[in-house]
């Protein structure tokens, strides 16, 4: 099995405030039917804020950096057999959640799997 990152960029997920319970209920779903299946590892959406960059001296600064046009918005890892059953589950939260979904395979945490 290969994990997979799904994500969507901030701001792309433009909904009128009154269509965001059903598109919370319907995220959910997807959620549960990811959990029954076996494929869920984690997720959730990220809060719109600035974040805090640490260098590798430890010194702390506000970021994104400037040149960073877009900031991640919310997240989903699973895991699963191959790419596609990570394009079906991507095609799912894209639906449910009404904006499109990146697709990235994590890489191993040992390299010899």
């Amino acid at each position: 099995m290969t994990r997979y990152l799904i994500s969507f960029d901030d701001g792309t997920m433009i909904i009128p405030e009154e269509e965001l319970p059903e598109v919370a209920a319907a995220s959910h779903e997807v959620v549960r039917e990811a959990q029954e299946a076996g494929v869920w590892v984690f997720g959730g959406g990220v809060e719109t804020q600035r974040a805090s960059v640490v260098a590798t001296d430890g010194t702390v600064t506000d970021g994104p950096y400037p040149e960073t046009k877009a900031v991640l918005g919310g997240f989903s890892v699973i895991d699963v057999p191959s790419r596609e059953d990570a394009l079906e589950w991507a095609a799912k939260i894209a639906a449910s959640c009404r904006c499109a979904q990146e697709v990235r395979e994590i890489m191993p945490d040992d390299p010899t799997d």
